[in-house]
């Protein structure tokens, strides 16, 4: 296994007008034996980075090393890294023993017959395809060679593992187990991984620390704890999460000493707890204190925060303390077993809220509910898709 350092890499495709960058600047570092993910949106540059780190793509700018070398006049063959595309790249005149076997009987590892069959066994059983070694690739159904291209990088000996969504064709049990499987051979700190998706669950789930790329940008990267609790920007804070962070526009102001409350003027929004903090995020008639807001008076931000950290009240009432009370009425409700979605219209915005099923019974579509906000629970961020966090 070997430390991979990627500095500053650029790369652009098409001529004139028809100029795409894939990579604007992008740097991160991934440290000797750990798990590294990628995330992003379709498009946002993963499998091109992936592709210059394994030495398949050229950039136009920058550099990669491996192990603290700089491998830019080294042949992708001799880098010693194992790639799992996402397309799956068999050979289809091959069975899935062979297909799995073929890296370790290169003219670089060429080991013993015993170890091939031993070695490709074990990989086989734990990917669940160890009945399947005999079969022929061309009639294994898709999740089933997406494991079986998995298996034939796992097999492998090398400084590390390129991994490009090797379950995005697994069905939602199977990924399920496939992450489980990861995770162990990952905790094991003997090979370092590079993991590309767009599937928020398996870089939380999986990673030591997580890249966010979008149009080729790296936004932010940092553990999983660090990337849920305090995203660089708006984006970020959207991309983990399910349903998405709720945000609301609004702007900030000079937050009153005294405590008050007060009603909507017009929005029917709700009541505000005691504006006791250095500004107040302003919507619709309702104030909401926040405290140590890196932006001034006047600013136009998003307030964001989690459906989970959001509570319902039903009734009349004033919040209870330290709370902020935004009135609405429910626009659409999804029960998911023990769990409820409640998305409530307040205003012009949709908010989502997940509740305990047993706590809104008789909930029914257009009731008046109240939805609380903990301004302790809010990230801000300035206006922008990007915009940049200014909350502690």
């Amino acid at each position: 296994m070997a430390a991979i350092s990627v500095d500053t890499l650029r790369k652009t495709f098409g001529r004139g007008a028809g100029v795409v960058t894939a990579l604007d600047d992008v740097s991160f570092d991934v440290g000797d034996g750990e798990f590294f993910c990628l995330l992003g949106p379709s498009g946002a540059g993963k499998t091109t980075t992936l592709k210059s780190i394994a030495g398949l793509v050229e950039p136009d700018k920058g550099a990669v090393r491996i192990g603290g070398q700089d491998v830019a006049d080294v042949e992708p063959t001799h880098r010693n890294l194992a790639m799992c595309f996402e397309s799956y790249a068999l050979y289809p005149q091959h069975n899935v023993f062979d297909n799995m076997a073929s890296p370790l009987r290169s003219p670089r590892l060429r080991m013993p017959a015993a170890d091939v069959r031993s070695r490709v066994g074990r990989i086989a059983d734990m990917l669940g395809i160890g009945h399947l070694l005999d079969r022929s690739v061309t009639q294994l159904s898709n999740g089933q060679r997406q494991r079986v291209a998995l298996g034939r990088v796992l097999v492998r000996p090398a400084h590390a593992y390129l991994l490009d969504e090797p379950l995005a064709h697994l069905d939602a049990k199977l990924r399920a187990t496939m992450r489980a499987e990861l995770k162990a051979i990952s905790t094991d700190g003997l090979t370092t991984t590079v993991y590309v998706t767009h599937d928020y669950v398996e870089a939380l789930s999986l990673a030591d620390r997580i890249g966010v790329l979008r149009e080729g940008r790296i936004l932010q990267v940092g553990t999983p704890r660090e990337m849920w609790a305090s995203p660089a920007n708006a984006f970020v804070a959207q991309a983990f999460g399910k349903p998405r962070i709720n945000m609301l526009a609004g702007g900030l102001r000079t937050s009153r000493d005294h405590a008050s409350t007060s009603e909507s003027a017009s929005s029917g929004l709700g009541r505000s707890a005691p504006r006791d903090g250095t500004h107040a995020f302003v919507a619709g008639g309702v104030e909401i204190p926040l405290r140590d807001i890196d932006a001034p008076p006047g600013e136009s931000v998003q307030l964001a925060v989690r459906p989970r950290d959001l509570r319902l009240h039903v009734g009349a009432g004033d919040p209870p303390p330290g709370k902020v009370r935004l009135d609405g009425v429910v626009y659409v409700l999804e029960h998911l077993g023990r769990q409820t979605e409640v998305t409530v219209q307040i205003g012009e915005s949709l908010v989502s809220v997940v509740a305990p099923r047993a706590a809104v019974p008789t909930l029914a579509l257009d009731d008046k509910v109240g939805v609380l906000i903990d301004p302790s629970t809010t990230h801000v961020f300035l206006s922008g898709e990007e915009g940049k966090r200014v909350s502690p």
